[in-house]
């Protein structure tokens, strides 16, 4: 499982022109799952989310966690982070999960923040969304289940 962090002042998600969700400061977190991930696969990206610490202390510091900011998370099924462009111009999306088994992934990585006590906002599995975001810094982090990165 891929998930791409970024930090953001604010974030939010529109389908057919309808606002479906939108949070203030956080992290927007773009989830693509692949055809070999799990539950553990869920688990591993949705706790890194919920206590990575990337917002600023009062030294300026990047050392505190989304809890410690009254963060929130918009999470945002992407299967296109599951594109291999290593070949040729057009990506290969054959190591993506088929959305039945994607969007029990997707909707278990959101459950399980919540879990944690993370204010957690959703985009429409599958849904041809427009995501607007202010990021912050810019800071953005590469998270993979499979430590990748």
């Amino acid at each position: 499982m891929l998930g791409v962090i970024q930090r953001v002042k604010s974030a939010s998600v529109s389908v057919a022109g309808e606002k479906i969700a939108e949070i203030g400061r956080g992290f927007l977190l773009l989830v693509g799952v692949t055809n070999t991930d799990t539950g553990d696969d869920a688990r591993y990206i949705a706790e890194k989310t919920a206590h990575l610490r990337v917002f600023e202390d009062e030294n300026g510091k990047m050392n505190r966690s989304l809890d410690e900011v009254n963060g929130a998370v918009l999470a945002v099924s992407q299967f296109t982070l599951c594109g291999d462009a290593r070949k040729g111009h057009r990506p290969s999306f054959a190591s993506a999960a088929p959305g039945a088994q994607a969007e029990p992934l997707y909707d278990a990585v959101c459950r399980l923040l919540r879990e944690q006590g993370v204010s957690v906002a959703c985009g429409r599995f599958g849904a041809d969304m427009q995501v607007e975001l202010v990021n912050d810094g810019p800071v953005t982090i590469l998270l993979s289940s499979d430590r990748r990165f």
